[in-house]
């Protein structure tokens, strides 16, 4: 680092800046240590990004659609107890310690909780939806730009909860995989709906059919492939299977304080 940036003064700074003039030898003091601090802060990111990329990148498998590929996931959601799950009315959880949700999917509404603020989802017609900022009603652009938030949040945060349960929505396709390791895997995609249409999950699943987890090919991420478990299972009042933890890469995700009632 120290000799990157001696390099960048001599070839870029030297013809420019003399050391004669006290002024500039302190700006040149101060672009050294400047381009030290960026150096320092960005190099191990973007070492980092480079390792897991050549590491873990592969290509959107090539799967098969059809009666196969649907057998495997109705055999999923067995093993989860899918009617259970259908059955659930009401659901409840935190996300990350930062999101909390109360789910009344059974009238497709749900209230989010972040920071001090709280919205009133209304999932079948969204501009119904009301916003509150310290329990004190918002509106106009605050209110549009909260309700955004709050979409953002559910969509993602309860897919986190409630993925392998679906698989059968509208827009998504889903075809049969034969992994490197001779195993069956189902990959879904969903091409409408969410926050980011187009996203596709491969479903590794145990000999039972259980979900022990997925790899992503998704439009946030520029890494396809990446893995992360399903893992920490819980049962709910309900009888709907749930997880809890979910690791990807070095890092977790924590689910707590899950709630299902009929």
């Amino acid at each position: 680092m120290f000799y990157f940036v001696n390099w960048f003064f001599f070839n870029f700074l030297g013809k420019r800046v003399t050391t004669n003039n006290p002024i500039h030898v302190k700006t040149k003091k101060l672009i050294k240590i400047i381009l030290g601090v960026v150096i320092f802060l960005t190099l191990p990111s973007l070492l980092f990004f480079g390792f897991v990329y050549f590491k873990y990148h592969e290509d959107l498998p090539v799967g098969i659609q059809g009666e196969q590929a649907d057998a495997l996931a109705y055999k999923m959601l067995e093993s989860l107890n899918h009617e259970a799950y259908k059955n659930t009315n009401y659901l409840e959880w935190t996300f990350k310690k930062r999101h909390h949700f109360e789910w009344q999917k059974d009238k497709n509404t749900c209230v989010v909780y972040w920071k001090e603020y709280k919205v009133e989802l209304d999932l079948n017609t969204i501009s119904n939806s009301k916003t509150y900022v310290h329990g004190f009603r918002v509106q106009d652009d605050q209110e549009t730009e909260l309700i955004e938030t709050a979409l953002n949040y559910f969509n993602n945060d309860s897919f986190w909860l409630v993925a392998p349960y679906k698989v059968f929505d509208p827009g998504t396709i889903r075809s049969l995989v034969t992994t490197k390791q001779g195993e069956e895997a189902l990959l879904v995609t969903y091409t409408s709906g969410g926050s980011t249409p187009g996203d596709s999950y491969l479903w590794q699943l145990k000999p039972n059919g259980k979900p022990k987890g997925f790899r992503m090919w998704v439009d946030i991420l520029p890494i396809g492939g990446l893995e992360a478990s399903w893992s920490n299972w819980t049962t709910t009042e309900s009888g709907a299977q749930l997880p809890t933890f979910h690791k990807m890469l070095l890092f977790g995700m924590e689910i707590d304080n899950i709630i299902g009632r009929n």
